[in-house]
Parts: structure tokens; C-alpha cells; sequence
């Protein structure tokens, strides 16, 4: 007896083609693939399909023979061939500078360029083969320093860490100002069936100052009415009490105004206190918005919280309760910093 046995990668290849594809004679066909990779007799994928089991095994030999593509192929329009591999190569180039949201756009493009026609689920395989996943893009600065000066920061950060004190520390420290509304994101639903989550209706936030050591992730925070000089001042306050056997606290922040007051000048003329400031728009330098993103998606992705008092109470028990989120910290605040302008940023095409 043949053994039509797929492997593990081949059957997720085809489980995504099987979500993308909305033709049901796509997805009988490439049910009846998964069923016999599977390891289940023909005559059984057959009965349980309602079709003949030689159907069933001519789609599974023209999968093996060509793959989802070829198995997909029958909804094609016309009798057009397949992408070669020079045009294959010519797409990947393409798709990694251009952006687009759908794969039927980018089938529109490949029919526009190379007059080969291919259906949105066939296009989707053929993404997946490619190495592409879909998922939202990632927003940085518009503004930013040249790559060259982010990584000048980058290099005296490394200074700092290898030359201070053994009982010297460094922080990084910026506010955060989440507001009193859930922030929706994805999370497993029952096909067919929505999951509504609450939203309230007012504005209320919380300002919260904050610092962290990325080496110990010792985090100190705030609840303050504003964040200026003089919830700076108490920050700073905070962390000369928590390390109070460093002769030097080293602190790495942005631009924002309050760090160049007159209030804090003189005040860091007498304090163990020393700040490095970034360069301008460099977000991405400042572990600690990785932190705040953390937190963000901890506390307020999918959770709604009736009063106000109720969404203070759980944020303020995010960073009591810091040592449970030890291990994911870890692996998220590493010194692997991201220079913006490196890589050129991709058109999005509609």
C-alpha cells in the first residue's frame, strides 16, 4: 500500500492555503490532501468527502508534483503558467521594498507585470513559500537622527556599561500615560463568533514616571498629576534611595524639556544623578519603551476596567508584582538596539 504520508511543514503549507482560499472546490481538494498526508486509506477520505478516492489521490499527486500552486491551479484562469524561477526572484525583490494589503493586490501586480493569473488563496500559498507571513507593519520615526549617530550612541552606551563602578547603575527613564480604555488586540476567537469587549467613554489617564535597569530590571515608578521638573526630581529621589552604594547613577532619557529645567540643573548639581540624553527622535535607543509596551499589552490589551480607581489599582499592581514577568523581561530588554534608516522603508501600495 503507498504511503502518502506529508510532513509536518507540508501540512501547515496546506492549513494555511485551506484559511486563505474562499472557493470550496479549493478547499475539498485541499482537504482531501491534509486527510490523506494524514495517513488515512484513500477510500475513507473519499467517503468522507463524498468524491471518488482516484480524485483523491490525482489532487495528492498534483500537490506532490507542484505543490499548493499546482494543486490550486485548476481555479486558474486559462491555461497561464506558473511564475518561473526568475520571475519568483523578481517578485521577492519587489515585495520587500513595497507594501501591500492584500493578496489579491499583489496577484493584480503579477497579472500587470507578467500576465500570469493567480487566485487570492493561490497567491497566499505561494506568499507562505516565499517566506511571508502576513501581519501588521511596524511604525517608527519619521524624523531621525542618520544611522551613523544612532550608533555613536550605541558605542558610548557600550563604554558606559563596560567602564562604571561595580555598584554604578544605569537606568533608562521616560513617562508613559495610559489611558482608562481597553487597547483591543488579536487573541484566540471561535470561528464565525465575535468576542465584544467593553469600552468606556471618558479620556481619564494616569501619568506615570518611570525608570528601569535593564541589567537587574529593578524598575522604579510614579503616579504623578504631571509629569515636569518636579516629578523628575522625585524619580531621581527614588533611585538614590534604591542604590544608595552607587557612586554614580547613570540615566538615559530623550529631549523632553523638563530634563534641561533650571529646577533639575540645580538639583543635579548635588546628586549622584548623571544623564545621558539620546539623540533627537530615538525612541527605539530607550529600552524602556519596550517596557512600557510590555505593560501596555499586560494590562490593558482586552480588559476592561469599570472605574477608574479599578484601572489604577491594576496597573499599580503590574509593578509590584514585576517578578512574575522576570523571565519575558529577560528575553525583551536585551542591549539589542534597533537603528532606525538602516533598512529603506517599504511603499505601501493599496
Amino acid at each position: 500500500m503507498q504511503d502518502y504520508r506529508l510532513s509536518a511543514t507540508e501540512i501547515a503549507d496546506l492549513r494555511a492555503a485551506h484559511r486563505a482560499t474562499r472557493d470550496v472546490r479549493e478547499a475539498y481538494r485541499i482537504n482531501a490532501v491534509i486527510l490523506l498526508g494524514q495517513g488515512r486509506p484513500a477510500a475513507d477520505v473519499a467517503d468522507a468527502l463524498l468524491i471518488d478516492p482516484d480524485t483523491v489521490r490525482s489532487d495528492y499527486k498534483r500537490y506532490k508534483r507542484g505543490g499548493v500552486q499546482e494543486l490550486l491551479r485548476m481555479s486558474f484562469v486559462g491555461s497561464e503558467a506558473l511564475l518561473d524561477a526568475e520571475q519568483l526572484s523578481e517578485l521577492d525583490a519587489h515585495l520587500q521594498d513595497a507594501l501591500y494589503p492584500t493578496a489579491e493586490a499583489i496577484a493584480r501586480f503579477v497579472e500587470q507585470r507578467w500576465g500570469v493569473r493567480y487566485t487570492p488563496s493561490g497567491m497566499t500559498a505561494l506568499l507562505h513559500r516565499l517566506g511571508y507571513s502576513y501581519k501588521k507593519a511596524k511604525l517608527e520615526p519619521g524624523r531621525h537622527p542618520a544611522p551613523d549617530v544612532q550608533e555613536a550612541f550605541v558605542e558610548k552606551y557600550r563604554n558606559l556599561t563596560e567602564n562604571k563602578a561595580e555598584a554604578d547603575v544605569i537606568y533608562f527613564i521616560d513617562a508613559t500615560h495610559p489611558q482608562h480604555n481597553p487597547v483591543i488586540g488579536c487573541g484566540w476567537i471561535k470561528r464565525g463568533k465575535e468576542h465584544p469587549i467593553a469600552s468606556n467613554t471618558g479620556r481619564q489617564r494616569l501619568n506615570i514616571n518611570g525608570a528601569i535597569n535593564v541589567e537587574t530590571l529593578h524598575a522604579e515608578v510614579r503616579f504623578d498629576d504631571t509629569i515636569d521638573a518636579a516629578s523628575t526630581i522625585a524619580l531621581f529621589q527614588q533611585l538614590e534611595q534604591a542604590d544608595p552604594d552607587a557612586s554614580r547613577i547613570i540615566v538615559i532619557c530623550d529631549n523632553a524639556r523638563y530634563y534641561r529645567s533650571k529646577a533639575v540643573a540645580a538639583y543635579l548639581t548635588t546628586s549622584r544623578i548623571q544623564l545621558e540624553p539620546l539623540p533627537p527622535y530615538c525612541p527605539n535607543l530607550n529600552l524602556i519603551e519596550r517596557f512600557w509596551k510590555f505593560f501596555k499589552r499586560q494590562v490593558l490589551y482586552n480588559h476592561y476596567y469599570e472605574t477608574f480607581e479599578q484601572f489604577r489599582t491594576a496597573c499599580r499592581a503590574f509593578f509590584h508584582g514585576l517578578d512574575a514577568f522576570a523571565p519575558q523581561l529577560r528575553t525583551l530588554l536585551t542591549e539589542n538596539f534597533q537603528i532606525i534608516g538602516k533598512e529603506k522603508p517599504k511603499t505601501c501600495i493599496a
